[in-house]
C-alpha cells in the first residue's frame, strides 16, 4: 500500500495511478473518509486531555464540587466510548480503502488497461526452422509415453498432469539445474509451503480482489498459494532488519496452486495452464532505494533470461502495460518463451518491482546506518517454473524421429543427450 502522507501530499499521482492501472476506487471518499478518522482521533485527544485534568483538579477541589466534577467526567467517558465505537467503523473502511490503493507505476511502462499495450523491449534467440512437420507437446509426450494426460483427468479433473518415466526425471533435473545456479549466485535456497493464511495473500497484494483464483479451505482458513512470493513475503513481517543484513535473497522452491478462474477456454490442451505446477521463486528485500531496486530488477531479469539461453528456447521480453501489471507493482517484465506448435510466444516468467508497496502491507522494515527505521523493497521473479517450461523445451528441441535432443546443462544430469 502507499502511506497516507504520501497519497494526502500527491493526490494527482495516485488519482494518475488509478486511472492507468483501471483501478475501480474513489480517492475523494478515502480521502474524506481520512479526513473524518483523523478529526475523531482529535476530537478523543482533547476529550482525554478534558478528562485529565478534571482528574487532576478532584484532590483539591472542594467537598462540595467534587459530585459534579465526576459526573463531568463520567459524562465524558461516555462521549469518548461513542466517538471510539465511531472511530472504529471508520478506521476499518479507510483500511480496507487503502489496501486497494495501487503502487504508482514506472515513468517508462506503457499506458493502457491490459496485456495488449504491452511492448516488446527486445528478442533473442532463432526461432527452429524444422525440416520436418513438427509435433507439438502432447503428441511427443504421448508418442513417447511420458505422460497418462488423460488417464489422470479421471483422478483430478481437468488441467492436471501425471509425467511419468523420462518427463518426470526431466522435470525434477530442471529444478535442481536452476537451484544450483541461483545458489552459486548468492541466492538462499528455501522450501516454502502452499499453505498460507489470509493475512499472508493481503501482505503481497493477491488479497482483497484475487480470492477467486485461490483454492480455500475454511475447515483451517487457509488457502493454497500459487506462488512462493506468498510465503516468503510473510517470513519476517513484524520483524526489523539490521542494514548489515540486506540484501536479502532468497530462491524459494514450492508447489503451487491456481484455480485459473475465468480462463475457461485458453490453453486447455497440455501442460500449459494446470491447475497445480512447481516453481522456483527469486526474492529480493533489499534497501528502499530505486536505483538499489533497478539494479536487483535487471539481475533477476537476467537471472532469468540466462537459464532460457542456456537451455536453448528463443524468447522476447515484455515491457507490461501499466493495466497488465496489477496493482502493487511499480514495473513488470515478463518473458514470453516461443512455442512452436502454436507460431507464437508464450508467458514463462514474470519479473516485478513493487517498491515498498508489500512491505507495508506485511510490515517489513529495516534499519538504516542512522538507525531510523524504514519500509524495505521487495522484488520478485520466477526462475523457472513447471511444467510450463517443458512445452518450449520439448517443442523447440525435437527431432524428425519424434525424440527431443536435451540442452547441453541437462545431459549429464539426465545421463544422455536425448530424453
Amino acid at each position: 500500500m502507499l502511506s497516507l502522507q504520501f497519497i494526502r501530499e500527491n493526490p494527482g499521482a495516485v488519482r494518475k495511478a488509478i486511472g492507468e492501472k483501471n483501478v475501480s476506487l474513489d480517492l475523494d471518499a478515502l480521502l474524506a473518509l481520512d479526513a473524518e478518522v483523523r478529526a475523531l482521533k482529535t476530537r478523543i485527544d482533547g476529550l482525554r486531555a478534558e478528562r485529565n485534568a478534571i482528574s487532576d483538579s478532584f484532590k483539591s477541589a472542594a467537598p462540595e464540587e467534587r459530585p459534579a466534577l465526576g459526573a463531568k467526567a463520567k459524562a465524558i467517558g461516555a462521549e469518548i466510548s461513542g466517538i471510539e465505537s465511531d472511530l472504529g467503523e471508520k478506521q476499518a473502511a479507510l483500511d480496507a480503502l487503502l489496501l486497494r490503493v495501487p503502487n504508482i507505476p514506472w515513468e517508462g511502462a506503457p499506458v493502457g488497461p491490459d496485456e495488449s499495450f504491452n511492448t516488446v523491449v527486445r528478442t533473442e534467440g532463432t526461432i527452429p526452422d524444422f525440416d520436418f512437420t513438427p509435433l507439438d507437446h502432447v503428441a511427443l509426450i504421448e508418442k513417447n509415453d511420458w505422460a497418462d494426460l488423460a488417464r489422470i483427468t479421471q483422478v483430478a479433473g481437468s488441467r492436471t498432469y501425471c509425467l511419468k518415466g523420462r518427463l518426470a526425471m526431466l522435470e525434477q533435473a530442471l529444478m535442481l539445474w536452476a537451484q544450483q545456479r541461483l545458489a552459486a549466485d548468492g541466492f538462499t535456497l528455501m522450501t516454502v509451503p502452499a499453505l498460507a493464511r489470509p493475512s499472508a495473500f493481503v501482505a503481497t497484494g493477491h488479497f482483497p480482489g484475487h480470492e477467486e483464483e485461490a483454492y480455500f479451505m475454511p475447515a483451517d482458513d487457509l488457502y493454497l498459494a500459487g506462488t512462493g512470493e506468498i510465503a516468503l513475503t510473510s517470513l519476517h513481517s513484524g520483524e526489523i532488519i539490521e542494514a548489515d543484513r540486506l540484501p536479502i535473497l532468497y530462491a524459494g522452491y514450492s508447489p503451487c496452486f491456481r484455480r485459473e478462474a475465468g480462463s475457461a477456454g485458453r490453453d486447455v490442451r497440455g501442460l500449459l495452464r494446470v491447475h497445480q505446477f512447481y516453481k522456483l521463486e527469486q526474492y529480493v528485500i533489499c534497501r528502499d532505494d530505486e536505483e538499489e531496486s533497478a539494479r536487483w530488477h535487471a539481475r533477476l531479469l537476467a537471472n532469468a533470461e540466462a537459464m532460457l539461453q542456456a537451455l536453448e528456447i528463443p524468447y522476447q521480453v515484455i515491457e507490461a502495460s501499466t493495466g497488465d501489471m496489477g496493482n502493487g507493482k511499480f514495473r513488470m517484465n515478463d518473458i514470453e518463451s516461443w512455442v512452436p506448435s502454436l507460431g507464437k510466444y508464450r508467458e514463462t516468467h514474470s519479473c516485478s518491482t513493487l517498491h515498498d508497496w508489500q512491505a507495508r502491507r506485511a510490515n517489513l522494515r529495516w534499519r538504516d546506518e542512522e538507525r531510523k527505521v524504514r519500509f524495505v523493497h521487495t522484488l520478485n521473479n520466477t526462475a523457472l517454473a513447471s511444467p510450463r517450461i517443458l512445452v518450449p523445451l520439448l517443442e523447440n528441441h525435437q527431432t524428425a524421429d519424434g525424440r527431443v535432443k536435451l540442452p547441453a546443462p541437462l545431459r549429464e544430469l539426465m545421463g544422455g543427450d536425448y530424453l
